[in-house]
């Protein structure tokens, strides 16, 4: 098991001793997504390392901001407030996040390395940028300050 991993089911484990509804729920909706998504990558056994449990882990946190979204054109601010509660459970297992310059740095990298001309090898560059971030950046953000130096 990736020690990610380990640390998910250790937590829950915690948890569960403590008695902590929202981050046990959180734990485990997160340890079965994980299960189900290595079963899909190889069947039953199979484990991930810590780069497909981060991005399963980001993948979660996208979920519940549209949720929150969603919620609070609802008027349904407690439920959007839960929400916020399982995406502060679940950002303690990202890996610390690049700098907005450490950021800027890797996109300039990955463009010299990609040697991108233009908005058409967005693509290139930004594979090789998220290989190179290994999930301490956001896709999204990755890809407007791409979008923003081929522009």
């Amino acid at each position: 098991m990736s020690s990610l991993t380990n640390t998910i089911t250790d937590d829950m484990k915690t948890a569960m001793r403590e008695r902590n509804k929202t981050a046990l729920n959180v734990l485990r909706a997160l340890k079965t997504s994980i299960t189900n998504a290595a079963i899909e990558k190889s069947g039953a056994g199979t484990e991930l390392d810590d780069a497909e449990v981060t991005g399963i882990i980001r993948k979660q946190i996208k979920q519940r901001q549209d949720s929150i979204e969603q919620f609070e054109k609802a008027g349904r601010a407690e439920l959007a407030e839960t929400e916020k509660e399982e995406i502060t459970v679940l950002e303690g297992y990202l890996p610390e996040q690049l700098s907005q310059e450490e950021i800027e740095a890797a996109v300039d990298a990955a463009i010299t390395e990609a040697a991108a001309e233009s908005r058409k090898d967005i693509g290139k560059v930004m594979q090789i940028l998220q290989e190179k971030t290994g999930g301490r950046a956001d896709g999204k953000t990755l890809s407007q300050a791409v979008m923003k130096r081929l522009s």
